[in-house]
């Protein structure tokens, strides 16, 4: 099977690549997992996955260096992520090692389809893990798939680095105080949709989810996590038990501080103190980050460095990290990993 792809058009789309990894969890261990050719799961109609959410996700990349190499960008930190979700839904962990040679097999097997550098396109990874077996009963799969597709993903903005505007969600929240905010879990997403797609009927991009338990403070942009510029040169991302925790906002936290001189914070940002901020925005990794030029709350748009243009901190962020994904910049030790084919 050959795909023929137009590198600087892919947008976000699923494409069946030849090969994706699997592995199974019976007997209380992991077997040595293989690539496979199939795009299909064969599992029980009573698979606690379907019935009970017992499933959790990952998203990470691959990237061509100028040389034509290909690395991933710090797949430890998602490893580690998993391993906390399945720890939350108790669910068999997912060893760091296993994770990240898994990540590997698959970039190697299908390095054809890892975009060229220059496009702007990586190839994205999708980890799943999953519950199954025979069991409708409320409680633990004894069973478990750990999977890896890959599909080759262009570049988040076609029309280069731009904000867009947001509205804070005053109907909904996006988890609870003590549920499962800080796990990658497919509910999360599920419950994100409705006010989501609110938000883009109403013209913006997507919603600000306050903290669900006071309603004061921002805590995540849509699917992403905020961050925000004040004039003292303070880069602040909220911190809280309800948060999925970025790797991408990590890694600007410490790129922030130890590249560009800021002081990088965790804390509270309260959602009506936005006029501390003459820049914000989200970010994750699919889009590395999102300016936000606006924030729309209780019927007024507050407007941040501008509606039209990247503030030159956040450009400058993004350049940093965009340059040491794709191999550009020297990046600290341990963050990028080398695929060999």
């Amino acid at each position: 099977m050959t795909l023929t792809l137009d590198w600087e058009n892919l947008g976000f789309s699923y494409h069946n690549l030849p090969f994706r990894y699997i592995s199974y969890f019976k007997d209380g261990k992991w077997d040595d997992g293989k690539l496979t050719e199939t795009s299909v799961l064969a599992i029980s109609e009573s698979s606690p996955a379907l019935h009970y959410g017992q499933q959790a996700f990952e998203g990470l990349k691959a990237y061509r260096t100028k040389e034509g190499k290909i690395q991933l960008f710090r797949p430890d930190k998602n490893a580690e992520r998993l391993q906390k979700t399945a720890d939350r839904l108790l669910m068999a962990q997912v060893p760091t090692d296993k994770f990240i040679e898994a990540c590997k097999a698959v970039v190697k097997a299908n390095q054809d389809y890892v975009p060229p550098y220059g496009t702007g396109g990586t190839l994205y990874l999708r980890p799943l893990l999953i519950g199954i077996g025979d069991g409708i009963g409320i409680r633990p799969a004894e069973e478990y798939i750990f999977t890896i597709f890959a599909m080759p993903v262009g570049s988040y903005f076609k029309g280069g680095l731009a904000p867009t505007n947001f509205v804070v969600s005053e109907d909904f929240d996006r988890a609870s105080p003590y549920g499962t905010g800080a796990a990658k879990v497919g509910g999360n997403y599920a419950a994100s949709l409705l006010p989501g797609m609110k938000a883009k009927k109403a013209g913006f991009s997507d919603v600000i989810y306050l903290d669900p338990a006071t309603h004061t403070k921002i805590e995540e942009v849509g699917a992403a996590n905020f961050f925000g510029i004040t004039a003292d040169n303070e880069f602040i991302t909220p911190l809280s038990p309800s948060i999925l925790p970025s790797i991408t906002k990590y890694s600007l936290l410490e790129l922030a501080q130890t590249r560009l001189g800021l002081k990088a914070v965790e804390g509270d940002v309260p959602i009506d103190q936005l006029d501390r901020f003459v820049e914000a925005g989200a970010c994750g990794t699919a889009a590395v980050i999102s300016p936000i030029g606006g924030i729309q709350y209780k019927g007024k748009l507050h407007v941040f460095y501008s509606e039209t243009e990247v503030g030159p901190v956040t450009r400058a962020l993004y350049d940093e990290l965009i340059g040491i994904q794709f191999g550009d910049i020297e990046a600290p030790d341990g963050w990028i990993v080398p695929v060999d084919c």
